[in-house]
């Protein structure tokens, strides 16, 4: 007789995780829903006031959360960081790499600075920051990275050139990821949001032509809610997802799936 499986685990209890970028917007939707399926969730940015303002909206309501402010972009910084983490409340066990940003001009309109201040925010950063928390994985032969992708991880827009470069290669660098670290038991994986109501979109959705486009376009017909989030990054993040690694998962009411 076939045994029968045990319910799947989605509990969080226990673990810490370190979501970057995360004072508003979707970074900090992930670290809510981290928070209340029970991990002790520490967020991230550089302005100390939203921050703050942010870990105590969380703490009021129940979840255990704390605040890092260091820069993504600089090696030293993360370094120091990760180690005050480390010796303060433990090490990470769940790394979300969400700090991101967008520029919306055609490419011939974007300076070389420009493009390489993309290219550092939304893809070098979470190899620099991996690449500080992953050796504490890797000797406790466990861990959980989520990166945040974009449907843009496999499809372009106008305007939207250096964003769509940097999510590409997050899309590949979370394969690259899983290749040289699934041996060590540590699950790397990418949410790819579609179009969602944040800080970052704002101006399209205030943008009656573009948000009549986006309903048309999207089979569920509306724009998404970065709560809408929460329930994968639960999943990648718990003991149920421990044999998905280097995938790309899209949150985008359809769009990606119609012609």
């Amino acid at each position: 007789m076939t045994p029968i499986a045990s319910a799947p685990d989605f509990t969080l209890s226990g673990q810490r995780a370190l979501v970057t970028g995360s004072s508003q917007g979707i970074g900090l939707a992930l670290a809510v829903a981290l928070g209340r399926a029970g991990a002790q969730v520490v967020l991230n940015g550089r302005n100390i006031t939203k921050l703050e303002a942010a870990v105590v909206a969380l703490q009021e309501a129940g979840i255990d959360a704390h605040a890092s402010v260091f820069d993504v972009q600089d090696e030293a910084s993360i370094n120091t960081a990760i180690a005050a983490l480390g010796t303060t409340l433990g090490p990470i066990d769940i790394l979300v790499n969400n700090a991101g940003m967008q520029l919306r001009r055609s490419l011939e309109q974007i300076e070389s600075h420009e493009w390489r201040q993309v290219i550092d925010l939304n893809l070098t950063s979470a190899f620099l920051v991996s690449k500080a928390v992953v050796p504490g994985m890797i000797e406790r032969q466990r861990g959980k990275i989520i990166n945040t992708c974009s449907l843009m991880s496999d499809l372009g827009r106008a305007t939207t050139g250096p964003y769509t470069a940097s999510k590409g290669g997050l899309k590949m660098l979370t394969k690259a990821m899983c290749v040289d670290w699934a041996r060590h038991n540590i699950q790397i994986n990418g949410i790819g949001p579609g179009y969602f109501r944040t800080e970052m979109t704002q101006a399209l959705v205030d943008d009656a032509e573009f948000s009549g486009w986006l309903a048309k376009r999207t089979p569920a017909g509306r724009w998404g809610e970065v709560e809408e989030l929460g329930g994968l990054a639960v999943f990648l993040a718990s003991p149920a997802a421990n044999f998905i690694n280097g995938q790309v998962i899209f949150v985008d009411g359809g769009l990606s799936a119609a012609l």
